[in-house]
């Protein structure tokens, strides 16, 4: 298979999953919906893929994805706000799914097809679970 070709498929791949997380953030009326998290997931695989292919082996990929995972706190920390009384801390499952969908973006990138989507399998089953409210 063609390098181009395996890419593409490493980028349409993240973008699937992103949007099973965010398809499941989107109904659930969360601020970080199905266009956040697709552009967060093929954002992340691309990021990857370039570092991977486009620099040849004058780059540590491993780089690139340490910038992915701190960027992606910044934007995840922008999801996360305190109620209007100031009582309690809202977004943070958000957040958590920003999160793991950059890292999904990242596996998938790297071409670890089977563990990109086991990740996403899991996490829109826990983003199923109802809140508890005690």
């Amino acid at each position: 298979m063609s390098t181009e070709i395996e890419i593409i498929l490493r980028l349409l791949l993240a973008a699937a999953l992103g949007a099973g997380i965010g398809y499941q953030q989107e109904r659930a009326n969360k601020p970080a919906g199905l266009r956040t998290h697709i552009l967060i997931a093929v954002g992340s695989a691309l990021f990857t893929v370039v570092s991977l292919f486009g620099f040849g082996d004058s780059v540590d990929p491993s780089r690139v994805a340490a910038g992915v995972v701190t960027g992606i706190g910044f934007i995840g920390a922008g999801v996360i706000f305190r109620g209007m009384r100031g009582d309690h801390v809202m977004g943070l499952t958000t957040a958590a799914s920003v999160w793991v969908t950059a890292a999904i973006g990242l596996a998938a990138g790297v071409g670890w097809y089977l563990i990109a989507t086991l990740v996403a399998v899991i996490s829109v089953i826990v983003l199923m679970i109802p809140r508890v409210k005690g």
